[in-house]
C-alpha cells in the first residue's frame, strides 16, 4: 500500500475523542483541550509538554473531534486551555478568553481535483473545510469577498490529512489543506489528479492556545512553564526541525502513529519552517495585528481593524517573560 493510502486508511481509524493523562505530584493538572487527534501536525506541541513536565507542569488533554468543541470545553470550564482561533467567541462571549501563543499560522492551500482550475471555478462548488468557524473556514470566507464568489456546500472534516483521505477516496473534489500535506500530496503518484489552485498570501494565526483571562492569572506559575517550553521548541526547531523527531517520546501518543508519519517528521517540520508555519517567537503583537485585519475581513470580528484593542483577544503577560 503506498504512504498515502496507509495515511488514508489510518485516518479512519482514528476515534473522534481521546484522553490521557500525565502524572506528576501536583494534585491539579492544566486541562488542555485539542482541536484534533494526535498527528504530525501536533508533533512540536507534545514535545514541548515533555519540556514543562520536566520542570513542572502537571497536565491532561483530551482530543475533541473539531476545534468548535474544544472552544466549547474551555467556555464552560470543562477544560483549561484550547486549540483554535475562537475571535467570535471572544468578542462574543462573556467570558474573558485570551490567546497566549500562536501554535501556527494559516499556511493553507486550495487543492481540487482536475474537475477546477481556478478559484473562480468553485463559485457555487461544494468545498470541505477543518471546522466551523474555524481557520480554514475564515479562509473561504475571504476567497469569497476577494475573488467575487460563493461556495456551495461547506462539509467539516478535522485534520488535513482526513482531508486528503477525502480527496483520494472520492469523497470530495475541493478542501483546503496544509502546506505539509499539500507537499505530500503534490509530490506522490497521485499528484496527476490534482491542482494547487493559486492564493493570496496570509499571516494570521491558524491555531493559537488560549484561555479563561481569570484562571490564566490565578494559574500563572504553570501558563508561564508552559508558554516557556513552546517558545524554547519553536525556537529551537526553527534552528534544527530534527529536533522534534529526536526529542518525540517514542511511547507518548505522537510515538505511537504509524512508522509511515513517523519516518516523514524531519521532513514535515523542515517544510514547515522553510514555509513560514511557525513564528520562532509566538507571534505576540505582530500576530494579534495580523489576526485583528484577517479575522475582521472573514467576518469574524465585528468592525474595522483599526477600532480593536488587542489586549481584548490576546494576554500577552507569559509570552513577555518567555521572551526576556
Amino acid at each position: 500500500m503506498t504512504f498515502l493510502g496507509k495515511l488514508a486508511a489510518f485516518a479512519t481509524a482514528v476515534p473522534v475523542a481521546i484522553s490521557m493523562m500525565v502524572s506528576t505530584v501536583q494534585a491539579e493538572p492544566i486541562r488542555i483541550a485539542l482541536a484534533e487527534t494526535p498527528s504530525d501536525e501536533l508533533a512540536a506541541f507534545f514535545v514541548a509538554l515533555d519540556r514543562a513536565k520536566a520542570n513542572g507542569l502537571d497536565y491532561e488533554w483530551t482530543a475533541f473531534s473539531d476545534e468548535e468543541l474544544a472552544i466549547q470545553a474551555v467556555l464552560s470550564g470543562q477544560m483549561d486551555i484550547g486549540f483554535g482561533t475562537p475571535y467570535a467567541a471572544m468578542q462574543r462571549s462573556k467570558a474573558p478568553l485570551r490567546i497566549v501563543f500562536q501554535l501556527s499560522k494559516l499556511k493553507f492551500f486550495p487543492v481540487t481535483t482536475k474537475k477546477y482550475s481556478s478559484l473562480n471555478d468553485l463559485n457555487g462548488e461544494p468545498i470541505l473545510l477543518h471546522s466551523r468557524g474555524g481557520g480554514t473556514d475564515s479562509i473561504a470566507n475571504v476567497i469569497e469577498e476577494r475573488v467575487g464568489i460563493k461556495f456551495g456546500d461547506r462539509s467539516y472534516v478535522p485534520g488535513s490529512s482526513n482531508r486528503v483521505a477525502a480527496l483520494l477516496g472520492g469523497r470530495a473534489d475541493a478542501t483546503i489543506i496544509d502546506l505539509s500535506n499539500k507537499n505530500k500530496l503534490m509530490r506522490s503518484e497521485a499528484a496527476a489528479g490534482f491542482n494547487v489552485l493559486e492564493m493570496f498570501e496570509v499571516e494570521a494565526s491558524d491555531e493559537a492556545l488560549f484561555g479563561n483571562l481569570t484562571w490564566i492569572q490565578e494559574n500563572e506559575e504553570q501558563v508561564d512553564i508552559f508558554v516557556k517550553a513552546l517558545v524554547s521548541v519553536w525556537q529551537d526547531m526553527h534552528e534544527d526541525p530534527t529536533i522534534i523527531r529526536r526529542e518525540t517520546n517514542p511511547d507518548g501518543p505522537i510515538g505511537q502513529l504509524p512508522k509511515e508519519i513517523l519516518d516523514e517528521l524531519d521532513g514535515f517540520y523542515a517544510d514547515a519552517v522553510e514555509g513560514g508555519l511557525y513564528d520562532p517567537n509566538g507571534g505576540g503583537r505582530k500576530a494579534a495585528m495580523a489576526d485583528m485585519e484577517w479575522y475582521s475581513a472573514a467576518g469574524q470580528l465585528d468592525g474595522d481593524a483599526s477600532t480593536l484593542n488587542i489586549e481584548d483577544f490576546w494576554y500577552l503577560a507569559p509570552l513577555d517573560a518567555a521572551m526576556k
